[in-house]
This record gives C-alpha cells, structure tokens and sequence, in this order.
C-alpha cells in the first residue's frame, strides 16, 4: 500500500484536529506525530515531504523494503522501522536531531549509514533476520560517529561473538546483548572495566558466558554502577556483599602466589651452591666415637709410638717406660676421648 494524504491525515492523535478554515496541506504541514504502524505500507511516496514539522514518525510492522527518503524532515528525533524487509539503513544524513532510532525486526546485515547521526542516544537493532551461519557486522565509522553520544544500545539476537567492537562507545550505560553466543568473560571485564565503566543496565540472557560459575556474581563486581542485571535490580546489600568477598578471594589468590612463588624460588637451587648456611656440627659424643685406638688411625703402630716418643711431655709423671725402651705417654690429652692403650 502506497501512503497518501489521506492515509497521514486519519494516522494522527486526538489532540491534533484539522480546523475548519485549515486546508488538508496546512494541515498535514503542522502535524508533529505520525501514527502508520501496521498500515501494510510498503511505499512511502511523496506526502510525507510535506510533514516538516514531524518530531516522532512511528511505521513499524509494515512492509518498507528500504529507509525512506526524510530529507525533508529535519526536525524529527524518533524514528520507528522496526519489523519491515529493510535490509540497509541509509537515507538518515539529513536528521541530525535524530535521538531514538528503531530498526529491530529487519534483514540488515551491516550497522551501518550512522556516520552523521552524532546526537543518536538510543539504538535499537535486535533480531536482524541474517542469513544463516552470518552476524551482525559493525561499521567503525558509524561506531565512531556514536561514541560520544549513544547511551542506550540493543543488538539481542544477532548471533554476535565478541563485541570487542563496540568499545568506542564512551557514553554507553544500557546494553542489551540477550540470545547471542558472548562467550568471552575477560572481554566482558575489560569493557566494564573500561570504556563501559558506567555502565547501569546489562542484558545477556541466552549467552554461553551465562553458564559460567557464578556469572552473576563475578559481572556485579566487574561493573560497579550496574543496578540492573539480566533484568533483576541489584540491592546495595547483595553488592557490598560480593565486593566483601571478592576482595577476600583475591588476598587469599595473593597469599598462594606469593608461597608458590617462594617454593620455587627454593627448589631452584641447586645443591651444593652457597646458600648462607653452615656445615653440621658434630656433637663431642660423635667426635669421641670417631676415633679410638690412635691419634692418626691408618699409620703402623710402631711409627706411632716411635712419633710419641719423641715428643717433649714436661711431666714426667705422666710417661712411662716400655718393654722396647720407647717413652709412651699413660694419658695424652690431645683430641677427644683418647685414653691409654
């Protein structure tokens, strides 16, 4: 169905009657909302240039094969598409107060055509129908345009990996990620730790990363200003709760680390090698035991008492004569425990 004048003139509100001396375009030229949602459209024509002063234009659920041409509606800030056969966003350069846009619904296959839109706070393009095996794709230069600006984004259902990509969006504190295939738990961290530190809403029901233990725990420490996660508001008791425990987890990781790393730094020594540490000493009792019989144990008895022999004792009280003639001493003080023979 084509869209006509007469068409816009019954798509409007209560609060927004035609007066009696007005003509059909003076109008149609005032109107400021536009309701044709589930109007079976499929071609906008031309009538719609005539609405210059449109600020909200709701056409979901209908059968648009393309963005129409609002070249002529500067003025509007919210746009609904979302449920056509669109299949590339373009013809949006000339809405610059653009704020909310809504395209869920559509076949778009590249988030793309935004490079001008640097006002855009809400982007919604959930559940694109992409061919099969294919993802969402992100533009870089549209992503920039956004990262000042956009604030609330919704891309549930696009069979997304990784959204390593939408890290330039600085301002972001509403992401909507559900029935993806998020697997990446230290990707998630990096971005709530970083650009989306700010971050208050976070969806990712249906994702693999939702499988991990305590998922819900480890994400709530991760963002510190998140007050509702996977649709469930989070109290100020259940947060200080878990960053009481995370922060006693992570004394108690320090702790191992610093024993295990002192354990090896143990075990790396070799043997033998100067360790500060002195030799064993022997006790008087091992050293008595040691040596019995002679001073120097190995050497012939008579060389030994030929050695005794010839020593100066001063006392002679002490020595003794031999059946050979060779001085023998009865006691001899010299070293531990060595008694006469």
């Amino acid at each position: 169905m084509k869209l006509t004048m007469d068409l816009i003139a019954r798509g409007t509100s209560g609060y927004t009657k035609k007066k009696r001396d007005e003509s059909m375009q003076q109008y149609i030229r005032r109107l400021t909302h536009l309701y044709l949602e589930n109007k079976n459209i499929d071609d906008i024509g031309e009538d719609l240039l005539l609405c210059r002063n449109l600020i909200v234009l709701y056409l979901y659920d209908n059968l648009l094969n393309r963005v129409p041409c609002l070249n002529s509606n500067c003025s509007l800030t919210h746009l609904y598409l979302q449920n056509n056969n669109i299949s590339k966003i373009e013809n949006l350069g000339a809405l610059g107060r653009l704020q909310k846009l809504y395209l869920g619904g559509n076949a778009i296959t590249v988030l793309e055509g935004l490079d001008k839109q640097h006002h855009l706070q809400e982007l919604h393009v959930e559940n694109q129908r992409l061919p099969s095996g294919e993802q969402l794709l992100f533009d870089p230069r549209s992503l920039r345009s956004l990262s000042d600006s956009l604030q609330i984004l919704n891309v549930s259902g696009n069979h997304l990996t990784s959204i390593r990509d939408l890290d330039c969006l600085m301002s972001l504190t509403q992401l909507l990620a559900s029935d993806n295939q998020l697997s990446d738990m230290k990707e998630l961290a990096h971005l709530l730790g970083g650009p989306w530190r700010h971050m208050t809403r976070l969806d990712l029901m249906g994702n693999p990363l939702c499988l991990r233990a305590k998922y819900k725990d480890r994400v709530i420490v991760m963002g510190k200003f998140l007050e509702v996660l996977d649709g469930k508001a989070i109290t100020e008791t259940t947060r200080q709760f878990l960053l009481n425990w995370h922060a006693s987890r992570e004394i108690t990781r320090k702790k191992t680390q610093d024993n295990l790393l002192r354990q090896e730094t143990f075990s790396a020594v070799p043997n033998g090698s100067s360790t500060g540490d002195l030799p064993p000493v022997r006790s008087a009792v091992s050293r008595q035991t040691s040596v019995s019989g002679y001073i120097m144990p190995g050497l012939p008895r008579k060389q030994f008492d030929d050695i005794l022999a010839k020593s100066n004792f001063p006392d002679p009280d002490k020595t003794r004569k031999t059946r050979s003639g060779v001085m023998r001493a009865r006691t001899i003080d010299i070293g531990d425990g060595i008694g006469p023979e």
